[in-house]
């Protein structure tokens, strides 16, 4: 079997798993899921959108992040991890979206990622979200499933995503990244993973190899 049927019969099998799968990013806009990316890098969706609400109530547009004293951000997202460094790249961000791209987000992944703080996958994830376009975000989960799977041999993000584009049509880029991250955080856990019940496991490279030896011991 080669990587792109492997990849179909995997995703077909997680679609019928996870269907409701999507972003546990809760946002109204493309800016608004934009600032929450930047904020999640390291931390935790469900922290992200306990800090959000807030944040989102007082700054409505890119001018309003761009206007604020950096105290006041920092203030806002203190309970996020490397919450200073954030602070500094949302303020960045949004000052050059408000002055270089009429206060809205762009919709193309290079005009993305020359903002500040952005880098691929975060912009995949506003495209994919956001902009409703075909676009594969790599995280530690779509990077940990992927590898396990045996659909890439790669540990950079970016050539797993590029691995991962060249055998799945464009049109499942976006739910790949949606399916990937919910089998990683329900099954393909990086410690613990549930291999012995785990519904994609005939086609996993790891519990065929280095699951069965650990567990021979």
């Amino acid at each position: 079997m080669d990587k792109r049927e492997k990849a179909k019969k995997v995703l077909d099998i997680l679609e019928q798993e996870f269907p409701e799968a999507k972003s546990a990013l809760e946002f109204k806009n493309p800016l608004e899921l934009l600032i929450a990316t930047i904020l999640s890098a390291q931390a935790t969706d469900k922290l992200v959108n306990r800090v959000t609400p807030e944040l989102f109530k007082k700054y409505k547009s890119a001018k309003d992040y761009a206007l604020a004293p950096i105290e006041e951000i920092e203030r806002m997202i203190g309970s996020v991890n490397f919450f200073r460094n954030k602070a500094r790249n949302i303020k960045a961000c949004a000052s050059r979206i408000a002055e270089v791209h009429n206060g809205k987000v762009p919709d193309k992944l290079e005009e993305l990622t020359e903002l500040p703080g952005v880098g691929r996958k975060t912009a995949n994830i506003v495209l994919g979200n956001a902009f409703g376009k075909n676009a594969l975000a790599v995280d530690t989960h779509v990077k940990r499933v992927a590898q396990r799977l045996g659909l890439t041999e790669n540990d950079d993000p970016d050539r797993i995503e590029a691995d991962l584009c060249k055998i799945i049509p464009p049109e499942r880029w976006t739910r790949t990244t949606h399916l990937f991250i919910m089998h990683g955080r329900t099954t393909c856990k990086a410690a613990s993973p549930k291999c012995e019940t785990c519904p994609i496991k005939d086609y996993s490279v790891y519990y065929k190899t280095e699951y069965k030896r650990i567990r021979k011991g």
